[in-house]
């Protein structure tokens, strides 16, 4: 680079003398002691006292300010001469050329050399031997503090050469107070056009339709496919004006017309039944509705169930993270559920799978065996256990000890559970193809029995999107009905004597009320010996205690209910009972006879002949009770009555063809037809000697013919 402008002016500076590093040690406070000693006698500090008065033009102020920088002087604040007086008057901050200069921050004319300052000093008469009255830019830290006005960058020269001053503080006040009341004013104005923009607070929203439209244009609506988008933003807005319907609601509009239209928007856009979106409608909130609904649009994660019985999670996590599978634990609530985000591979056909190291299950199907919480060498009963997810959960939990009855009424159902049996290994598992609601007479004194009743799918919408339109009326009359049949039958094949267990849990895959708070709470009113315990679940939101004028139990508040918008789960209900003492003999013989109607009107409907028949089913005594009876042989195996057991087994017979949805005569027909054919081979063997008798006479009457001929 060349030359400077300024260095060509003045010159290069002269070299610093020791009195210059002298007088920046003495600012600084540290000891100076290699200065000499003659240039510390020439050196005179100046005080207020013995201070030369300084010329009023200022002259030699110009000067020596001329000599240090080449800058003109700065004007004193409001052209106010300098006084007389032993203090100095306040440096006042330089311009922006002062600012700007390339010297530095501590090069100023007081540090120059002092062989040329004293000259200077004695030309003008006025300067002592100090070098540092010269410039009042250079103050010694000894003088008192002296006032700067101190101004941000973002403020105007002229503001920073305005005196500080009780009155300007005032006047900055009252202009910044100013600023912040236009702020606002402005911020409110913004709001308001906002406002006005979204119909807030000034335009009350029309979402209903005009009662004065014309047929022909409702008809042409109808045969157009609906607007998705124009569906969406009549449903939010008809969600906020319920939500404040005083303020937003049209004049001459009432609450029903507005329920009706969101219903009808509801089922145009996501393709429900009329009857069905209302019955879900109503057990939220129109808002929480509104999500729930959209949720069940989106399917809920993959989730798989670690098997405990042969692998940890821990294990079982790092082997499919190494096939490419990313995971997470799905929560806190669950040790051996992991969440699978991405796959690489089928996750149905890795030898982690294939070997029985896990189970494609959803999360909520671990709530209900998590509240039975099944314990070791207990006697448990699963009355609809395929596809076998719940009964291997609990074979895992007990860890393969005691015995679980795996019983479905499917034989095609029966055999998918028998094949996840064996691949996770679970050999403490009986499986029996049974209808459920004969189980107490099948077999009975459980520790621990599980219903995962058969129900209408609300909760699973996600999964099996035709639930929307083919769930009817009738549907959710004949479900409950069955639904509390099976609950009965589940309590009354609970040992309330055990010492360990007693429980009982009834859960669905449904959010109804008709199907889980009524059920629960119908078999509380028949069962008195049962009672609702807690779950010991750690999430979930409690049962209806009451419902659209319908008050239930105040226990079901210790039920759980499960959403998909609010757990990311599908819907699940879960209760829990307890049995407390024996079931009254009389409930049990009038619910005996309430099947028994239901199961001769299912034989009428069928088109079959109905038997008055009278089965026995109390509960078969003990042995040491039927010996010595009359009629029956006291023999060694407790005595057995042959004919007897031959009614028994011939009224299994029928109950089985009843079932099975065969005319139970038939039997009856076998039976006369094989009396029939014996007693034609008995005729027949009668008959036959009498034909050799006559044949033999036949013969012998030839003989004497042909006897009496020869003679």
């Amino acid at each position: 680079m060349g030359v400077g402008r300024r260095m060509k002016k003045q010159g290069p500076p002269e070299p610093l003398s020791e009195a210059h590093f002298a007088k920046l040690k003495r600012k600084a406070g540290l000891p100076v002691d290699d200065v000499p000693a003659e240039t510390r006698d020439n050196k005179k500090r100046r005080t207020g006292k013995n201070a030369a008065p300084t010329k009023p033009n200022g002259t030699a102020q110009k000067k020596s300010a001329q000599k240090a920088n080449g800058a003109k002087p700065v004007a004193q604040q409001n052209g106010a001469r300098s006084k007389p007086s032993g203090k100095k008057a306040a440096p006042v901050p330089g311009s922006d050329e002062d600012v700007s200069d390339g010297l530095g921050d501590g090069f100023d004319g007081s540090d120059m050399d002092d062989s040329d300052l004293s000259s200077d000093d004695d030309m003008d008469g006025g300067l002592g031997d100090d070098f540092l009255g010269s410039d009042d830019s250079v103050y010694d830290s000894d003088n008192e503090i002296q006032n700067k006005a101190m101004f941000s960058e973002d403020e105007d020269e002229s503001d920073a050469e305005e005196k500080l001053t009780a009155a300007n503080i005032a006047g900055l006040t009252r202009k910044l107070d100013e600023q912040l009341a236009q702020e606002e004013a402005d911020n409110e104005a913004e709001l308001r056009d906002s406002a006005m923009q979204t119909n807030i607070d000034v335009e009350r929203p029309h979402v209903l339709e005009d009662e004065e439209e014309d047929q022909l244009a409702l008809k042409t609506k109808a045969l157009l496919a609906p607007d998705l988008q124009l569906l969406r933003n009549r449903i939010n807005e008809t969600i906020r004006v319920l939500e404040d319907f005083a303020k937003l609601a049209e004049e001459g509009r009432s609450r029903a017309e507005y329920t009706a239209q969101l219903l009808k928007d509801i089922c145009a856009y996501y393709g429900y039944s009329d009857y069905l979106a209302e019955k879900l409608f109503n057990l939220f909130t129109p808002r929480e509705a509104f999500e729930f609904f959209e949720a069940n649009e989106s399917a809920r994660p993959v989730v798989i169930r670690t098997n405990t019985l042969r692998t940890h999670r821990r294990d079982l996590a790092q082997a499919l993270i190494n096939r490419g599978v990313t995971l997470e634990p799905v929560g806190k609530w669950s040790k051996v559920g992991l969440q699978i985000f991405e796959s690489t591979v089928p996750l149905g056909a890795t030898p982690e799978y294939l070997a029985g190291h896990y189970i494609l299950q959803a999360a909520s199907s671990f709530l209900p065996v998590m509240a039975l919480a099944p314990q070791e060498n207990e006697r448990c009963l699963d009355m609809a256990a395929a596809p076998g997810g719940k009964t291997t959960h609990m074979a895992a939990m007990m860890k393969n000890t005691g015995c679980i009855f795996a019983n479905d009424p499917s034989k095609q159902r029966a055999k998918g559970l028998i094949g996840n049996i064996h691949r996770l290994g679970a050999r403490n598992v009986v499986v029996c193809n049974y209808d459920a609601r004969e189980f107490p007479r099948v077999i009975g004194g459980f520790d621990r029995v599980l219903l995962d009743a058969p129900c209408s799918g609300t909760g699973v919408i996600a999964k099996d999107a035709s639930v929307k339109t083919n769930k009817t009326e009738k549907d959710f009359m004949m479900l409950p009905h069955i639904q509390k049949q099976l609950l009965l039958s589940a309590i009354d094949s609970v040992n309330h004597a055990s010492k360990t267990g007693g429980f009982l849990v009834y859960s669905t895959c449904s959010v109804t009320v008709e199907e889980n708070e009524e059920v629960v709470n119908y078999a509380l009113r028949k069962r008195p010996n049962v009672r609702l315990v807690s779950t010991d679940l750690s999430f979930g939101r409690e049962g209806f205690t009451s419902y659209r004028g319908k008050n239930f139990d105040a226990s079901l508040k210790l039920t759980r209910r499960y959403y998909p918008h609010a757990y990311n789960v599908d819907g699940f209900y879960v209760a829990k009972f307890q049995k407390v003492g024996p079931t009254p003999p009389s409930l049990v013989k009038d619910f005996n006879k309430n099947q028994d109607s239901a199961t001769k009107a299912t034989a009428q409907a069928s088109g079959g002949e109905t038997e008055d028949e009278i089965i026995d089913k109390t509960p078969i005594a003990a042995d040491d009770k039927l010996a010595g009876t009359v009629g029956v042989e006291d023999d060694g195996f407790g005595g057995f009555d042959e004919e007897e057991d031959k009614e028994y087994m011939e009224k299994a017979k029928r109950n089985a063809m009843r079932r099975r949805g065969l005319d139970p005569k038939a039997l009856d027909k076998g039976k006369a037809k094989a009396a029939k054919s014996d007693e034609s081979s008995s005729r027949k063997d009668k008959a036959e000697p009498k034909e050799g008798k006559g044949k033999a006479d036949g013969v012998k009457t030839k003989s004497k013919k042909k006897e009496k001929t020869k003679a």
